[in-house]
């Protein structure tokens, strides 16, 4: 049997196949589900792609499998790990860092100004697959990306190198990275003028510098034998259906809760009246990243957070009960109780750190107000993908908390008004990558998989 479309999720530890059907008929439908561990560290990842396969065609009781089309999304050899440089910290390097985030990069390391010796150290202890360079207005201040330029390119790495500065230097950027071995791309300015983000064409170039290098990382030397179509990071792919949602319903945000990680993603504007007392501009699609909120690796985090005692209180017994055989997938009710305690609070957490905040200076002429980072105000609808916010018994509930936790009153939180939807099929990275390739076809499958109807659409 051959299917239409299969979309490979090569994770660091499992590696999922999702197969669609109907997709160029216009009349998608997720048709089934493999997995295997992942292979990576084996030294090749088709025997983890091919092992998902055969637990697909097994599950169906078929002969053999085959498809037309092999689409894949990555976080596997550590996902894509970024290393950022701009000029000023609260400008250009954000906007660079902002740029990577929302690509679905693993941010390392962001600096500002003039690289120093410790810098240049840390980023060879990284290894980063992608460096960003960028400073600088159009037609503003041109030495200090030289300047960085020039150092990244005698450390003789041969790392893809992106520049996304000052479009005046451009010209000088090619001459120095001439003849080097890392490859260059230079795209827009990430920050052309002052308030003025413009992340979305370095996003783009950042997943097409990933597909093309990401097959020299170890282990992913051969995955073009299998996929034919785009590989994109994960995180990136859930990006780009949340930003195909946005399209149809509206303003959203998506959360993420996993074992290492928390993740947001956010496309909404915002109101008129917070942008107006806005001190910096904000990307219309934004992801942020919590490094130390993951109900498995990261635990520890969360219920030192909520507080041992307080956790026990709240659980009806002692959490080490829970931990004790505690496998990152809850087998036992004690299990099941506490990792949706501690998925509560990686959402809590996390939407607080993602939202912005209205703040209040006072001077010679009185009190003025200030909002500062993302406002989520004018979110419609608060979205629940990956493992826990797919599976819970109770994740919509845990889902609320996003817009219930401004309890001070400052915080740029979605309203308590906004719809709760889930993810069911647990497939929405995969309908992102789809996305580039067949976009009407992953809406709908979208919006199968969000029980949502058409209608609701803008």
């Amino acid at each position: 049997m051959k299917v239409d479309v299969i979309v490979a999720e090569i994770g660091s530890t499992t590696t999922l196949v999702n197969a669609f059907q109907g997709v160029a008929d216009g009349a998608p439908e997720f048709w089934g589900q493999g997995q295997a561990p992942t292979s990576v560290l084996d030294g090749d990842v088709r025997i983890g792609l091919k092992g998902a396969m055969e637990d697909l065609r097994l599950k169906k009781g078929l002969a053999s499998l085959e498809y037309k089309e092999m689409l894949a999304t990555s976080s596997a050899a550590g996902g894509l790990k970024m290393t950022v440089h701009g000029l000023v910290h609260d400008m250009t390097a954000r906007a660079a860092n902002e740029a990577a985030l929302g690509a679905g990069a693993i941010v390392r390391q962001v600096t500002s100004g003039l690289l120093r010796r410790s810098d240049t150290e840390r980023l060879l202890r990284i290894k980063p697959n992608l460096i960003m360079i960028a400073g600088g207005v159009d037609h503003g201040e041109r030495n200090t990306a030289l300047s960085n330029a020039e150092i990244i390119r005698d450390l003789g790495l041969k790392t893809p190198v992106i520049y996304a500065g000052n479009i005046d230097n451009r010209d000088e950027i090619r001459l120095i990275f001439e003849g080097s071995d890392a490859p260059l791309y230079i795209v827009e300015n990430v920050y052309p003028k002052i308030d003025d983000l413009n992340v979305e064409p370095a996003r783009k170039i950042i997943q097409a510098a990933f597909e093309e290098h990401i097959v020299q990382a170890p282990g992913m030397e051969h995955v073009r034998d299998l996929v034919n179509g785009p590989i994109i990071p994960t995180p990136g792919a859930v990006m780009e259906a949340a930003k195909l949602l946005y399209e149809e319903i509206g303003d959203l945000m998506a959360i993420d809760v996993g074992g290492a990680t928390t993740d947001i993603h956010s496309v909404t504007e915002g109101s008129e009246e917070i942008s107006r007392i806005a001190v910096s501009p904000e990307p219309t699609a934004k992801r942020t990243v919590e490094g130390d909120l993951g109900v498995y690796i990261n635990m520890e985090n969360l219920i030192a957070i909520i507080g041992r005692e307080k956790l026990d209180a709240q659980l009806g017994f002692p959490a080490d009960e829970a931990i004790e055989g505690y496998r990152f997938v809850p087998k036992t009710d004690k299990e099941l109780k506490f990792v949706e305690r501690l998925t509560l609070e990686a959402v809590i957490q996390a939407a607080k750190r993602h939202a912005g905040h209205i703040r209040y200076i006072y001077g010679p002429s009185g009190r003025s107000v200030l909002a500062e980072g993302k406002d989520l105000s004018r979110v419609k609808y608060i979205i629940g993908t990956g493992g826990a916010l797919t599976r819970l018994p109770n994740r919509m509930e845990i889902m609320k908390a996003a817009a219930e936790c401004n309890e001070s009153g400052n915080l740029l939180t979605p309203p308590e008004s906004a719809k709760i939807l889930t993810d069911n099929d647990y497939i929405m990275a995969s309908l992102g990558v789809l996305s580039k390739r067949h976009p009407s076809a992953a809406l709908r499958l979208l919006f199968k998989s969000l029980r949502i109807s058409e209608s609701e659409g803008k």
